[in-house]
Formats: structure tokens, sequence, C-alpha cells
């Protein structure tokens, strides 16, 4: 069931205080207690910053928490979509990047050019579930499943009433208003998490990869996670792929996605479930996720579409005011700003990938 962003909230306040460690012996199995950070407040005052607009709502909490951490320091983020702010980065025009999506390894290559010789890293900082955010009259229980879904945003299935969606939706009275399937119309690394999880999960109707730029072939873009969220709340029969912060913001009811394990609702717990599964692809400080065990999972009440953002920052080759000004802003956000991620629809940071992302962070130099 789907809930409006007032309830959401009561619950997940409540989830927060649990994975915050504010509820003693209550703390939730594998989450990472919210803790002061020691950092020294050092470095240049003012950082710059820019790429995902899933991670934004998170980021807004990271740069609040750092500010308050480090009287005088700020961070100026700018939410262009994940592969604007690699570019930007690999062009030296901001300090670091939010991505939804590790660097490639072209993009690897050029980063080692930026950074004066050395290797740039992936630092997984945010975790988010992705809601399929949907306005459909008189529905709001709708259920979903991964081949369904690839249909959908290939435009093989163009109506509400399908018997398809119908087969997952017994009982329930589906129109036969027409699909208008939104897509995220910038380069962005939510469009590319979307697309591994269509590919692995329904790998036998979606043939269309997992570019950032989106290659669906049906419906209307929009740009940033904000505007696919506008364009479905005004669009009757339309449905999008974005993050659980923004669908919320918008008062947006989302689908149940049944894995093969039954119908799995979007919540904080469902997201953590799937959080807690994910892997490193290998090993050392650049700790890019592997998430192919999660969009094709089959664990019952796991809800299997999610995306980490990573922060995407020099190894070395900063000056040393850089380095010292980014190394306490990361390491306020895996300790103070993880507190009340749950709120804005992230799942904070387990405790299994703090210790690793903060000895990386420890490493910059």
């Amino acid at each position: 069931m789907n809930r409006k962003r007032s309830s959401v909230l009561i619950g997940l306040a409540v989830v927060a205080l649990t994975a915050a460690g504010c509820g003693g012996d209550d703390t939730k199995e594998g989450a990472a207690p919210a803790s002061s950070s020691d950092v020294k407040c050092e470095g240049k005052d003012k950082l710059s910053a820019e790429g995902s607009s899933a991670q934004k709502n998170a980021f807004d909490l990271f740069s609040a928490a750092y500010s308050a951490a480090c009287s005088g320091k700020s961070v100026a983020y700018n939410p262009t979509g994940s592969g604007a702010g690699r570019e930007q980065f690999l062009s030296k025009n901001v300090d670091f990047a939010g991505s939804d999506s590790a660097l490639s390894e072209e993009e690897a290559a050029k980063a080692k050019e930026r950074c004066a010789g050395n290797d740039a890293w992936n630092l997984p900082i945010v975790f988010g579930p992705v809601a399929l955010a949907y306005n459909v009259s008189g529905v709001d229980n709708l259920v979903l499943n991964a081949d369904v879904t690839a249909k959908i945003f290939t435009g093989a299935i163009t109506t509400w009433n399908d018997p398809a969606i119908a087969a997952l939706n017994s009982g329930a009275t589906l129109p036969d208003t027409k699909i208008t399937p939104v897509y995220r119309s910038d380069k962005s690394g939510t469009s590319e998490n979307f697309g591994r999880y269509l590919e692995t999960a329904a790998p036998q109707s979606w043939n269309k990869g997992h570019d950032g730029a989106w290659q669906g072939g049906a419906g209307e873009g929009a740009e940033k996670s904000s505007g696919v969220a506008e364009k479905v709340k005004n669009i009757s029969g339309s449905i999008t792929y974005v993050e659980k912060g923004y669908a919320d913001d918008l008062e947006l009811v989302y689908a149940q996605i049944d894995n093969g394990s039954g119908p799995v609702e979007l919540t904080a717990d469902s997201a953590a479930k799937s959080v807690d599964t994910a892997k490193f692809a290998g090993e050392g400080n650049n700790l890019t996720l592997d998430l192919a065990s999660i969009y094709g999972s089959k664990e019952a009440g796991s809800y299997p579409i999610l995306l980490a953002t990573y922060e995407i920052v020099c190894s070395k080759g900063y000056d040393a005011e850089t380095a010292a000004a980014v190394k306490d802003f990361l390491t306020v956000s895996v300790n103070e700003g993880q507190a009340e991620l749950a709120d804005v629809g992230y799942a904070p940071l387990p405790s299994k990938f703090k210790e690793r992302v903060t000895t990386a962070i420890d490493a910059i130099a």
C-alpha cells in the first residue's frame, strides 16, 4: 500500500531514530549509528560540487551538518544531473561530483589527469530507493513486476487495463487510460540504474541497455528528478521512475514491486533490507558497488530498485586547503549527516560500509 507524505514521515521518523541509535538496545541490526565526527574544520571555507539531483535532499542535510560542525564552512551544490556533475569534476570546475553511477573506464582515465596523475575514488555515501510513481485515478495499490514495467517503458504495454497489468492486480478496477511513461531527458544516473534493474530482472523484455541517456523509446521526458515527478503529478495515466523522496514531496503514490516472492511495498525497512545485501565490486579505497544482486533478488520483503550515489573525489592531487575541507565535509556526511536521511526518503549507510568509507576518506590527500 502506498501512503501520502504525512504518514510516510511519521513512520520514517521512527525508523530514522532507530537507525541512528537513538533507541538504545533497539538499534536496527546492520545500520550504522549516527555519531559525532571528530573534524578539524580546516581548509578553505567554500567547497563546490555538482551532479546527481537524486541526492540533493540528502546533500542539503550533509551541508547543514557540515556548517553546524564547522562554523563558516559551506558547500555549494548544483544538482544538474550525474553526467553533468562528472563532466564538471573532470574539467576541474568543481571540487567533487555527486553521481548515481561510478566513473566509467574512460572517465577514470580522464580523472587521473584531473587529479594530477592520481586515481579518483567513487565513495558511496547515499542509498536511495527508486519509486515507480504513477497517476492513475482510482488505483491506489498498483502492483507491477520487472517484465511488465519494461514493457510499459518500451511502449509494448499502452493502457492501464492491459491483461498483463490486470493479472498482477486481481480484483482491481483498472481504467483503459493511455499510459504515458515519463523518463529523464537529461543524462541521469537514475536512468542508468533503472535500466540496469530492467536489464537484470527482465532481460526478455528489456534490450535497451542502461545508458544514462534514456533509450526506452516511449513516453515524454523531463529534466531532473523534480521534473519527472512534477510531470507525473500533472498528467493522468503517467508513470515514472524517481527517487522516493521526490515522489513523497508531491504526494505521489507508487507501485509495489513483485520480484517473484510477492508484492513488496517501498518502505524504509524494505529499502534497508536491499541496501544490506549490496557488495563492493573490488578491494581498496575505490568503493564502486555491485548492485546486480539486488536487482535480480527474489528475497521476500526486499525492495529491488535501488541506487547508490557516490561522491567522486581525487584520492590525491588536491591542494592542501581543498583536501582538508573535502575530508571534513565527507567525514561529517557519514556521521552526523546520516541521522535524518530516512526522513527524506533515503537509507542510512550500513555499518559494514561505513568503516570502509571512513578509511577511504581518511586516505584522501
